[in-house]
């Protein structure tokens, strides 16, 4: 059996899945894993997109499953509000926090540790207040990887 038929054969369950709203992709463009199949497409689970950090995993050809972190930079405004009232209708006080996206583009990165050893890190954007983005990774197996979700 080639490398090219293993690799498809151990992503073939990933093909059945899909992630509503917490799917990334990651699309090798160069090293062994893109010259064994330029057309394959590898789906990591990203987890609490409308957070600032979470976690992620997904699996490399030949069952390496791999666990990890995103992070993202996103400024954020905090408001503190106090008010007296001493209305009829609204005798007493409101007090109240809130927070905001600040508009703009934020800078973030993955990192995950596979079960064989193998590192994956790599750097994204994302606008503010979306839960889409883009960047590269590499891989400790000299992989380089589109990043897109």
């Amino acid at each position: 059996m080639d490398l090219r038929a293993l690799v498809l054969l151990a992503l073939a369950p990933l093909g059945a899945c899909t992630f509503s709203g917490g799917e990334m992709q990651l699309y090798p463009v160069a090293g062994p894993i893109a010259e064994a199949d330029p057309t394959l497409v590898i789906a990591a689970r990203a987890k609490d997109l409308d957070k600032t950090s979470g976690a992620l995993s997904f699996r490399l050809p030949g069952k390496r499953k791999c666990e990890g972190t995103w992070s993202s930079v996103a400024p954020k405004i905090t408001s503190n509000e106090s008010k007296l009232s001493l209305t009829l209708r609204g005798t007493g006080g409101k007090i109240g926090r809130s927070t905001e996206d600040v508009g703009g583009i934020n800078s973030g990165e993955i990192y995950a540790v596979c079960s064989d050893g193998t590192r994956v890190q790599g750097t994204f954007i994302m606008g503010s207040g979306t839960q889409s983005g883009t960047g590269t990774a590499t891989d400790t197996l000299g992989n380089r990887y589109k990043l897109l979700f």
